[in-house]
C-alpha cells in the first residue's frame, strides 16, 4: 500500500508541474484547475464542524483572489500571462523538491522505482531546464530583422523561395541523370541499373492516370527530366545490363542462366511491364519508333519472362496492323526477333493473331491502304516461312475454310453465300496463300496444297461468270499467273482470258461517256452504269492484253509453247476479224504477231534437237538455255512492263489529279511584223479600200468578211491614236 500511495503522490506532482506556468505557486494540499474553475484535493475531515470552517476559509481566499484579478485587469495586464519573480522561485523550489522525492523513492521502494522506469519514464526524466527552454522558444518565435537589408530583384525572390523549400532526395534532377549516365558505364554493380529502372517507372507514373504518383522511391517532375530519363534508358540501359550479365554481342545464351541475373530479375520484369504500359499509353509515332527500337535491342532478355512476352507480342501485333508505316515496320521487326528467340513457345499465338489482324484490315481496299495491305501480306508470309512444318497446320485449315465457303456458295446459291466468297477478305486471303505457296514451293509438304488452292481459285472464277465481276476474275487470274511463274507449275489460265473476248460485245456503242478510264485495281464488282461507259471496254481490253502478255512471256521459253499458244492464236484471229474499233484491233494484231514470232523461234530451236519427251532433265536444261537467251516475246514484255510500272506509279500517287489544277501561266504577246512602215493615213481613199477588199476576198469573201475587216481597222486606229498620259492623283479623285 505504501508503494501505491507514493505512486499517486508522484503522479499528482507531475500534473502540478505541467500547470505551473499559468497557476499559482504549488502548495500542498495540491490544487487541480480546469478551464475556469479551481478544485482542491482536501484532506479527509473527521466531523461536520471542521468541514464548515474549511469552507469559510476557502470562500475568503476566493474573494481575495477575485480582488487581485480586478486590480490586474484595471492595469491592463493579463491574468494568466504574467508571472512574478516570486512565482518563479517557488516553481524552482517545487521542482527541486520533486527531484529529491524521486531520489528518496529510489532507496525506499526500489521495486516501485523499477516499475516506473519500465512504464512511465517521462515522470522520472524531469528537467529543471524545460521551463527555460520554453521561455527561449517564445523569445525565438519573435522575428528580429537585421540592421543591413538589401533590396533584391524579382529573380532573387524566386531563388529564395526555391532555396527555402526543403530538397526532397527522391526528386530526380538533370544533375542526377548526368551522374547516372557516367556511373552506369563504369559501375560493375547493379546499383545504378536498378536506380535507372526505378526512375523509368517514376516517369511512367507521371504520365499514367492511375493516381499512384506517390508510390515508388523516385519522383520525376518536368518534361526535361522525363525526356532525360527515357533517353538514358534507351541509350545506356541495354548495354549496361549486357555488361553486368557478361553477355557477348550475338550470343544466344538465355539471361536467366547467368549468375548475376537474380540481382536484377524483379526490377527488369517491372521495367518490361512499364515499357508495355508506355506503348499502350503513347499516341505519337516518333515515341513509338524510339521505344520499339529500344525493345528490339532488349528483346533477347525477354526469354526469361514468358508471361510478359505474350501480352507484349499481342500489343505489337496491334501496332503492326493499325499504326503508321514507320511504326508498323518497327513492330514487325520486334515480333520477328522475339519469335526467333522463343519460337517453340510463342509462334502459334503470333501466327493466329497476325492472320486475324491481316483479314480485319483487308476488308476494304483503296489506293491509300493498298501499300499497307501488301506490306502486311509480305511480312505475314515471312512469319509463316519460319517453320514450314509447323505452319502447314495453319495453312491447311485456312485453305480448307476458304473451300468450305466456296462449296456453300455453289450448293446453296444464295446471295449471302455468294457474298461470302466475292469480297476483299476472301480475295486477299487467296493472295496471301498464293504468295506463301510460291515462296515455300521447294518444301515437299507445301507442294501438296497447290492443287486444292488452284481448284478454289478456278471455282471462284466460275461461280458468277458475268461482266459485273470481271475485275474479280482478273484479280484471281493474276494470283494464278504469279503462282505459275514462281513455281513452274502449268496452270490453264488462257481460257479465262479468251472467254471475255468471245462473250463480251466490244463493237456495241456505249451509252455513257467517261472522262477517265476505269481502274480495276481497287474494284471487284462493276455497277450497271459503269458497264455502259466507254471506259469499261478500254480497261477490259488493256487488262486482257497485259495478262496475256505476262502469262505467255512466262511460258515463252518452254518446249510446248507453240502447241499451248495455238488456241489463243485462233481466238485472237477470230476477235480481230469481228473487231471494228481500230485501237483494239491494233493491240491484238501486235500481240498476235509476237506470239507467232515466238512460236517460230521455239520451233526452229526444237527442230535442231533430238530429244526424248521422257527425258525431263534434258528438257529442263534446254529450256533454261532458251530462258537465258530471252525469246522475242520476253523481250517485248519487259519493254512493255517498264511503261506500265510508270503508269501504275502515277495512278498510286495521283499525279494525273495534280495535273488537272489550273495553274497560272504567262502569255507572251507576239508582235506582228508591219509590212508598211511609212506614215499611217487616217482617211484612206475609197479606191484603196476596194482594192484591198478584192485582194482579201476568197472563197469566204462576202459581207461578213467586209464587216470583220472594218472592225479590225477601227481597233487598229484606236490603238494608234491612244497616247500614254501621266497625271498626278488628287485626293478628290478617290
Amino acid at each position: 500500500m505504501a508503494g501505491i500511495k507514493s505512486k499517486n503522490k508522484l503522479i499528482k506532482q507531475k500534473k502540478v508541474s505541467k500547470q505551473s506556468k499559468i497557476k499559482t505557486p504549488l502548495k500542498y494540499p495540491i490544487k487541480l484547475s480546469t478551464k475556469n474553475k479551481k478544485t482542491t484535493l482536501r484532506k479527509p475531515v473527521d466531523n461536520l464542524d471542521e468541514f464548515v470552517d474549511e469552507f469559510k476559509n476557502d470562500s475568503s481566499n476566493t474573494d481575495s483572489e477575485l480582488d487581485m484579478d480586478k486590480e490586474l485587469s484595471e492595469n491592463g495586464e493579463d491574468i494568466l500571462g504574467i508571472k512574478s519573480d516570486e512565482e518563479d522561485v517557488v516553481e524552482e523550489e517545487s521542482a527541486e523538491k520533486h527531484k529529491r522525492d524521486l531520489e528518496k523513492l529510489k532507496h525506499s521502494d526500489p521495486e516501485f522505482y523499477k516499475f516506473l522506469q519500465e512504464n512511465d519514464k517521462k515522470l522520472l526524466e524531469f528537467n529543471l531546464s524545460d521551463e527555460d527552454d520554453d521561455k527561449d522558444e517564445t523569445e525565438d518565435d519573435i522575428h528580429k530583422p537585421t540592421d543591413k537589408l538589401s533590396v533584391g530583384s524579382d529573380e532573387s525572390d524566386f531563388e529564395d523561395e526555391d532555396q527555402e523549400k526543403p530538397k526532397d532526395p527522391r526528386i530526380i534532377t538533370l544533375k542526377v541523370l548526368k551522374s547516372w549516365q557516367a556511373e552506369i558505364q563504369l559501375d560493375k554493380t547493379n546499383k545504378t541499373i536498378i536506380a535507372v529502372m526505378q526512375a523509368f517507372s517514376a516517369a511512367l507514373r507521371t504520365v499514367s492516370n492511375d493516381g499512384d504518383q506517390e508510390a515508388g522511391y523516385y519522383k520525376v517532375e518536368g518534361s526535361a527530366v522525363f525526356n532525360g530519363v527515357i533517353q538514358l534508358c534507351v541509350l545506356e540501359l541495354g548495354p549496361a545490363i549486357r555488361r553486368f550479365l557478361r553477355l557477348q554481342p550475338g550470343s544466344k545464351q538465355p539471361p536467366h542462366k547467368c549468375k548475376k541475373f537474380i540481382k536484377i530479375k524483379k526490377s527488369l520484369k517491372s521495367y518490361f511491364s512499364d515499357i508495355l504500359k508506355l506503348l499502350k499509353g503513347v499516341s505519337s509515332s516518333n515515341i513509338h519508333t524510339v521505344l520499339l527500337k529500344h525493345l528490339h535491342y532488349m528483346s533477347t532478355l525477354l526469354t526469361s519472362y514468358p508471361n510478359i512476352t505474350k501480352s507484349l507480342v499481342k500489343h505489337l501485333v496491334q501496332l503492326w496492323g493499325t499504326k503508321e508505316d514507320s511504326v508498323r515496320v518497327m513492330a514487325f521487326f520486334c515480333i520477328l526477333r522475339i519469335t526467333n528467340n522463343q519460337q517453340a513457345f510463342i509462334l502459334d499465338t503470333v501466327l493466329k493473331s497476325m492472320y486475324m489482324t491481316y483479314v480485319k484490315n483487308s476488308k476494304f481496299v483503296s489506293f491509300k491502304n493498298l501499300p499497307v495491305i501488301n506490306f502486311m501480306r509480305r511480312s505475314l508470309v515471312e512469319m509463316y516461312a519460319l517453320d514450314v512444318n509447323f505452319a502447314y497446320k495453319h495453312v491447311f485449315l485456312y485453305i480448307r475454310q476458304l473451300a468450305i465457303h466456296l462449296r456453300n456458295a455453289i450448293t446453296i446459291n444464295k446471295k449471302e453465300n455468294v457474298q461470302a466468297v466475292y469480297n476483299w477478305q476472301f480475295i486477299n486471303s487467296l493472295k496471301l496463300w498464293g504468295c506463301f505457296l510460291a515462296v515455300t514451293f521447294n518444301k515437299k509438304i507445301m507442294q501438296q496444297l497447290i492443287y486444292p488452292f488452284v481448284q478454289i481459285c478456278i471455282g471462284s472464277i466460275k461461280l458468277v461468270p458475268t461482266a459485273q465481276y470481271y475485275p474479280l476474275r482478273f484479280h484471281i487470274v493474276q494470283i494464278l499467273i504469279d503462282l505459275s511463274k514462281d513455281t513452274g507449275v502449268f496452270i490453264p489460265i488462257l481460257p479465262f482470258l479468251l472467254e471475255v473476248l468471245t462473250t463480251q460485245d466490244f463493237n456495241k456503242k456505249h451509252k455513257r461517256v467517261s472522262m477517265k478510264p476505269l481502274q480495276f485495281t481497287c474494284l471487284l464488282r462493276l455497277s450497271k452504269s459503269q458497264l455502259q461507259e466507254n471506259g469499261f471496254k478500254d480497261t477490259v481490253i488493256e487488262t486482257i492484253y497485259g495478262l496475256l502478255l505476262e502469262y505467255l512471256s512466262s511460258q515463252s521459253h518452254t518446249l510446248g509453247f507453240p502447241d499451248m499458244s495455238l488456241i489463243s492464236v485462233i481466238q485472237i484471229k477470230k476477235f480481230i476479224k469481228t473487231c471494228k474499233n481500230p485501237n483494239y484491233f491494233r493491240k491484238f494484231k501486235q500481240i498476235l504477231e509476237k506470239i507467232e514470232q515466238n512460236s517460230k523461234y521455239i520451233e526452229n530451236g526444237r527442230a535442231k534437237l533430238n530429244l526424248n519427251l521422257n527425258d525431263f532433265k534434258l528438257i529442263e536444261g534446254w529450256e533454261a538455255q532458251i530462258k537465258e537467251k530471252k525469246p522475242p516475246l520476253t523481250v517485248y514484255y519487259e519493254s512493255w512492263q517498264k511503261l506500265t510500272i510508270v503508269k501504275k506509279n502515277k495512278q498510286m500517287t495521283k499525279n494525273d489529279e495534280l495535273a488537272d489544277y489550273k495553274l497560272p501561266t504567262l502569255k507572251k504577246t507576239q508582235k506582228e511584223a508591219k509590212k508598211n512602215e511609212g506614215p499611217v493615213e487616217l482617211f484612206p481613199s475609197d479606191s484603196e479600200e476596194e482594192t484591198s477588199e478584192k485582194r482579201k476576198r476568197g472563197k469566204r469573201g462576202g459581207k461578213k468578211h467586209k464587216k470583220s475587216s472594218e472592225i479590225n481597222a477601227m481597233d487598229e486606229d484606236d490603238g494608234i491614236n491612244e497616247k500614254d498620259i501621266v497625271e498626278d492623283i488628287q485626293e478628290d479623285d478617290w
